[in-house]
C-alpha cells in the first residue's frame, strides 16, 4: 500500500460511512473514523490530536468517539470525549476493540471497521440514546491525514 487512500475502496468507504449513519440512528453520540499511513508519535497522542483537529470536542454533549488508524503502524485507537470518559467505565470500549483485533488479525479491515463502529453505537446507546430532534454534529465521511 503506497498511500492511504489504497487501505479501503471508494465501495469499502461508503459501506464504513453508511455504518456509521446507521450506528447514530440509536444514540446522539458522534462516531468519526481517521485513517493515517504512519504516526511518528504515540499513537494515542496522535488520535487526540486528531480528535481536537476534527472539532470532536465540540459536541454539545462531549460525546464524540474517534477511530483512528495508522494502518502502515498496524495500530488503532478509539478514544471518546469527556462527556463518555466521565460516565463510562475504564473497559468500556474493550468489547469494541475486541471484535476490531479479531477481524484485523484476518485481514478484514472493512469488516473490523464496520464491526467496530456498530459496537461503538451499542454501547453509546446505554449512556447517549437518541433524542428527538438530534442533529448530525459531525461529518460521518472518513477523514485521513
Amino acid at each position: 500500500m503506497s498511500k492511504v487512500e489504497d487501505f479501503l475502496t471508494p465501495e469499502e468507504e461508503q459501506e464504513i460511512v453508511e455504518a456509521i449513519r446507521v450506528a447514530e440512528k440509536n444514540t446522539s453520540g458522534e462516531i468519526r473514523v481517521h485513517l493515517e499511513k504512519h504516526t511518528s508519535i504515540d499513537a494515542f497522542e496522535r488520535a487526540m490530536e486528531v480528535f481536537h483537529l476534527l472539532k470532536m470536542d465540540e459536541t454539545e454533549l462531549k460525546n464524540g468517539v474517534l477511530i483512528y488508524l495508522a494502518v502502515k503502524d498496524k495500530t488503532f485507537v478509539i478514544c471518546g470525549d469527556k462527556g463518555i470518559n466521565d460516565l463510562v467505565p475504564n473497559d468500556f470500549w474493550d468489547c469494541t476493540r475486541d471484535v476490531m483485533v479479531k477481524n484485523f488479525k484476518e485481514g478484514h479491515y472493512k469488516q473490523g471497521l464496520i464491526d467496530g463502529i456498530l459496537r461503538a453505537g451499542e454501547q453509546l446507546q446505554k449512556y447517549f440514546p437518541y433524542q428527538e430532534g438530534d442533529t448530525n454534529e459531525l461529518s460521518n465521511e472518513i477523514s485521513k491525514g
